[in-house]
């Protein structure tokens, strides 16, 4: 057991060196999906093919997303990210990311969020060559809002 034990320490150690690329990619992910979110005021996130799982800076129940994603539109959004880490759990097949959002937006047919600032926490699994997104959790920061939306439906 306490070989079993330093063997999976080693090798997380050195999957951050082996695989530096991985950790790129999902922190490109994350960005390229902030900047077409401004863009195109849709929520377009690449989810996995069997979904995600969310809580949401609203607070609420768990959201269960469909692999197509959010549903989500926005009046009006600018959003930036700020100091994604990314840690590679399995080298080019799971990561989790841990960043901060902030902004503002108003999304359609609920009221708009001025001070929208939360904290961001992602697993990422790689399907075809792509990082996608398989669980997501946001949370306000002290002085900051969440999100309005409390469901999908």
């Amino acid at each position: 057991m306490r070989n079993k034990i330093l063997l999976l320490i080693v090798a997380l150690s050195f999957s951050s060196l082996a695989y530096a690329g991985d950790k790129e990619d999902v922190i490109k992910q994350i960005m390229d999906n902030n900047k077409n979110l401004n863009k195109t005021r849709t929520a377009s996130v690449d989810y996995s093919s069997q979904g995600a799982l969310e809580f949401w800076s609203s607070g609420g129940l768990l959201q269960k997303i469909k692999p197509s994603g959010r549903p989500e539109s926005y009046q009006s959004v600018n959003m930036t990210v700020k100091h994604v880490e990314v840690i590679i759990l399995v080298p080019e097949k799971a990561a989790v990311a841990m960043y901060y959002q902030e902004g503002s937006m108003k999304p359609k047919g609920a009221p708009a969020v001025s001070h929208y600032m939360t904290r961001v926490t992602q697993a990422f699994v790689k399907e075809g060559g792509i990082w996608k997104v398989s669980a997501s959790h946001w949370s306000p920061i002290t002085g900051g809002s969440g999100t309005s939306q409390t469901s999908i439906n």
